[in-house]
């Protein structure tokens, strides 16, 4: 059984740049409502600014939060934040993707798979566990419907 899941490092990273996000908008906040030290511009543009990044980054953090688990010839689905669980047969698949994108000497692999309930998932290898062994899995298991780039 292959269990792909969130990597710990990414997480802890991106929930650090949170806080730090959040701390800042905190400061900016309190300057503006008790000393006023820069302009209005300023506080305008900061919040909103700071606001708008951490939402999309939050955003993210939830979007990519979910485990798959390969094995007997079917694939679960774990999303806590939706609590949702989902068992799907590999027969269920309609197919799917491997992209890899190479920038800085570095690869950036998403696998995507389509499934006929008109779900579709998606991981990548920098921010889940054991992603290779997943695709791994889907060639030996179903190679035939996987979509050439």
């Amino acid at each position: 059984m292959i269990h792909c899941r969130p990597k710990t490092n990414t997480y802890l990273s991106l929930g650090l740049i949170v806080l730090i996000l959040t701390a800042g908008l905190v400061y900016l906040l309190v300057d503006f409502s008790r000393g006023r030290t820069y302009a209005f511009w300023f506080y305008l543009i900061g919040c909103t600014l700071i606001t708008v990044v951490l939402l999309m980054l939050l955003v993210k953090m939830m979007a990519g939060f979910k485990f798959i688990s390969a094995g007997n010839n079917e694939l679960v689905v774990r999303i806590p934040l939706k609590s949702l669980k989902a068992t799907y047969p590999l027969s269920s698949i309609l197919g799917w993707q491997e992209e890899i994108i190479k920038a800085n000497n570095r690869q950036f692999k998403q696998l995507s798979i389509l499934f006929d309930r008109n779900t579709s998932f998606s991981i990548s290898n920098h921010e889940h566990e054991r992603y290779d062994e997943l695709v791994k899995y889907l060639q030996r298991k179903i190679p035939k419907k996987k979509i050439k780039n």
